[in-house]
């Protein structure tokens, strides 16, 4: 019997890109789920409870096949920090990160028939070099932050901003890739 086809519900370029560097074929979906955080929701909670929701909306779209999904906060003192609500939102989010260690959470979700849904959840202890008004005025400016949970891309530009990462730097770009491979491992 072949194995079921392989579903990201993501509509995230960076995480089709880590997708696709260990998995040779998947599919994409784009899931509608409401990203609101709860009343007093912990950071982790909130990652794992959103990506079970995107994964089991995959899956009710597709139940022929294996559904990954994913979502990812920065916490900082305990609090999520989303994205960027506008330029001005993401100066004042990127000033609260220089000179600290925040912490980024991954969730990741796998759907699959007739096994209940399973979920891992990787954290990244990361630290901002401290930014002075110019570098943070250049880095908004760049667009990078608009869309970014914490108003940054290590991936990208932002990667000026950060002094040290400890822990798997693709839990901070969106989909903690041990944590993936084990999972469909498992399938």
């Amino acid at each position: 019997m072949a194995e079921p086809a392989l579903v990201l519900a993501s509509a995230s370029p960076r995480r089709h890109e880590l997708l696709a560097r260990i998995v040779d074929s998947f599919d994409i979906v784009s899931t509608d789920v409401d990203e609101t955080p709860l009343l007093d929701e912990e950071p982790t909670a909130m990652v794992e409870r959103l990506a079970i929701s995107k994964a089991e909306a995959g899956a009710a779209a597709r139940t022929d096949a294996v559904v990954l999904g994913a979502d990812t906060t920065v916490a900082l003192d305990g609090q999520a920090i989303g994205k960027p609500v506008d330029p001005a939102d993401a100066r004042r989010i990127l000033q609260a990160l220089s000179g600290r260690t925040h912490e980024v959470h991954t969730a990741v979700a796998m759907a699959a028939p007739a096994r209940p849904t399973v979920v891992r959840t990787v954290t990244a202890a990361v630290t901002f070099a401290d930014l002075g008004a110019e570098e943070i005025d250049w880095y908004v400016a760049t667009g990078e932050p608009m869309g970014k949970a914490g108003a940054y891309a290590i991936q990208g530009a932002g990667a000026v901003l950060v002094e040290r990462v400890v822990g798997d730097p693709s839990t901070v770009i969106g989909l903690p890739m041990r944590a993936v491979s084990r999972l469909l491992g498992a399938r």
